[in-house]
């Protein structure tokens, strides 16, 4: 988290200061008649401005791109710790989804996937699909292409 708020600061602020350049140059280059005149305002205040105001904007999007995990209530927990209490059924270990087996489905659904698929694993309603014809999944690819 610390790191996203760094670089949504960073941000704002080179998005700010890129304003500010731009606004200075265009303040310079209202002042002056002739082209030659303004083309020391452009290289040193708009056109930069104009670049900070990009990099700003792509390190306020990276700010909020990047994961937001939240901190661990009690540090990390380690195998010398040993199970502990408090913990539910949530925290014992579950074995690893296998994909050995029949392909399943969802009640309603028209995909067929493996056992081990992200998209129906913790779903106790996922059934055999048995004779229902039924398109493959295109994150698990139950069936050889």
């Amino acid at each position: 988290m610390p790191t996203s708020r760094t670089l949504l600061w960073s941000g704002l602020v080179a998005a700010a200061g890129g304003a500010v350049l731009c606004v200075l140059g265009w303040y310079g280059i209202s002042g002056e008649r002739f082209a030659e005149r303004q083309l020391p305002y452009l290289a040193s205040c708009t056109v930069p401005g104009a670049a900070l105001i990009v990099a700003g904007a792509i390190l306020v999007v990276t700010a909020y791109a990047l994961p937001v995990r939240p901190p661990e209530p009690h540090g990390p927990r380690t195998a010398e710790d040993g199970p502990a209490a408090e913990d539910g059924p949530a925290m014992q270990e579950t074995p690893p989804p296998s994909s050995d087996g029949p392909p399943l489905r969802v009640p309603g659904g028209t995909l067929a996937h493996r056992p081990d698929c992200p998209l129906i694993t913790g779903k106790p309603e996922a059934t055999e699909v048995g004779e229902a014809v039924l398109a493959p999944c295109p994150v698990c690819e139950p069936w050889p292409p």
